[in-house]
Parts: C-alpha cells; structure tokens; sequence
C-alpha cells in the first residue's frame, strides 16, 4: 500500500506539500527566526487547533462519503429495477418480442443518465439503442432521462391499450418505473446540491495556515527533524481535504469517482443477458478501475 499510485492524491497535492515543506526548512536553517526576532511558538496552541480541525475534517469526509455511497446506492437501486422490468417485459407481456423496446429504453435511460450527470453528449449511445424516431424526439429533450422514462411508460400504455398486458399487471410494472424515477431525482439531487462552500473555505484556510505556522512551535522541541513532521502532518490535511473534494462530486471523472461507464455497461449486458444475447459488449475500464 504504500507504493500505491492508483486513486492517490499526491499528485493533487504536491505543490502546496512542497511549498509547506519548503517552509518548514527555511523555518529550521533559521531557527524560528524573522528578521532576528523569534517566533515564540510553542506545540500547545498547535494541539488545540488540530482537535478543531480534525473535527471539521472528520465532517467533511464523514458528509463526503455519505454522498458518494447515496450516489452508488441509487446506481444499484438503477440496476435492480432495471432488472425487474426487463423480467416482467419478458415474462408478463403476451409477446416477448415486445419486450426488447422496453429493454432498449432502459439501458437507453442508464446511458442518458450517466451522459446527463457529467454533462456530456449522449448522442452515440441513444443512436445504437433506439430507432429514428424515439431519437428524433430525445434530440429536442433537455432532460433526457426523464423522457425515457416517459416513453417506458407509454410502451405500458400501448400494450395495455392492445389488449398485450392485463391490467392487473400494470400496476406492478409501473412501481419500477416509479423507482426509477426516484432514482434519477436523487442522481439530479446529489449532482446539484454541493456541500455548502463555506465549510470548504474555513477548513482550507485553517490548514494551511496550521502548516505554515507549525514549524516555529516545533523547531525548539524537534529540530532538524522539524521539516519531517510538518511534511507528514502536511500530507494528512492536504490529503484528506483534497480526497473529501473528490468525493464530494460522486459523477465525475477524479480516479476516486464512481466508475460510472463500468456500472452502465454491466446494466446494459446484464439486460442483454436475461434476453438470451450471447454476444455482450465488453466492459470498459475507466481511469484503472475495474467494477468489482
């Protein structure tokens, strides 16, 4: 683990670590001192201060993991439902030819979604999955998953109104369909309602100049082990505000992100699967990751 690259922080890091260590060696040669005057710092305020900052720390992380796992619970959530609809299409529905629009629909919808969460262009996806027409209306849309969503909903419509689908069994599909929904509203929720910024301003002014002045409270006590410590001390704080930043914005593309290409396409082959396809698209890796 410790010579681990994959997912590290370093590299995000490592010019304030270097200017943090830098100072602490001028700090050292000097020995507290600016302009002949010593700095008289003591490790006891630095013991105080570091309790409240990991404190807020700890809240941070503690509020960025909550976000990131919600994030990846409603992208399980978004493979279960997919699932219980494309089962029901295939086993419910009177022709099971039918159900291959469904299916398209939804891992149509996945793709959209991820699209949507990280601002790109879903275009290539839908065009391999839908015909002429559902992509001409999409084209105009500018909440494409919900619309999706919709045109699931009008496929119920039509083999109910065709006489394909009792209507007893309606409502049991129409309860996934909801769920889906939810799933979306709270992707779209996560992806627009950042920690407030405040908490990220207080916590990085607090750091750094936690590490700038560290070196004057304990050049006295540790000497010219002085840069050592205030680079360990350094690499903790930078490190755990830099990895609860990441977290924070679960859909993006940071190696700390959720995998969200190796997630839809296991939702894509997994529906192809359950309709008897042998020729599934192979999984991609994103950014050295692997969906486990």
């Amino acid at each position: 683990m410790l010579f681990v690259w994959r997912g590290s922080v370093l590299f995000d890091i490592a010019p304030q670590l270097l200017l943090t260590t830098g100072i602490a060696i001028v700090v050292t040669v000097l020995h507290g001192q600016i302009f002949k005057s010593k700095i008289p710092l003591t490790f006891v305020p630095f013991s105080l201060i570091g309790l409240t900052l990991a404190v807020f720390l700890g809240f941070r992380n503690n509020t960025s993991y909550a976000r990131y796992w919600e994030a990846r619970s409603l992208w399980g959530g978004l493979l279960n439902e997919s699932r219980s609809l494309a089962r029901q299409a295939l086993t419910l529905v009177d022709e099971r030819e039918q159900a291959s629009v469904l299916i398209n629909r939804l891992i149509a919808f996945t793709h959209a979604l991820r699209h949507q969460l990280r601002g790109t262009d879903p275009t290539s996806d839908l065009r391999r999955l839908l015909s002429a027409q559902d992509c001409e209306r999409l084209d105009q849309a500018l909440y494409k998953p919900a619309i999706l969503l919709l045109m699931a909903g009008e496929w119920l419509q039509q083999l109910r109104l065709g006489g394909k689908l009792s209507p007893v069994l309606l409502p049991a599909m129409e309860v996934h369909l909801g769920r889906l929904c939810e799933v979306l509203g709270g992707c779209e929720r996560i992806a627009n309602t950042p920690i407030p910024f405040t908490y990220g301003v207080i916590i990085h002014r607090i750091i750094y100049f936690y590490c700038w002045l560290l070196p004057f409270g304990l050049v006295d006590s540790v000497g010219s082990m002085t840069p050592l410590v205030v680079m360990f001390v350094a690499y903790t704080f930078f490190a755990l505000e830099a990895l609860s930043a990441q977290l924070e914005e679960p859909f993006g593309l940071e190696p700390n992100d959720l995998a969200l290409n190796a997630l839809s396409w296991t939702i894509e082959n997994s529906l192809r699967d359950m309709q008897g396809e042998k020729n599934l698209i192979a999984m991609p890796q994103e950014k050295g990751f692997i969906l486990d």
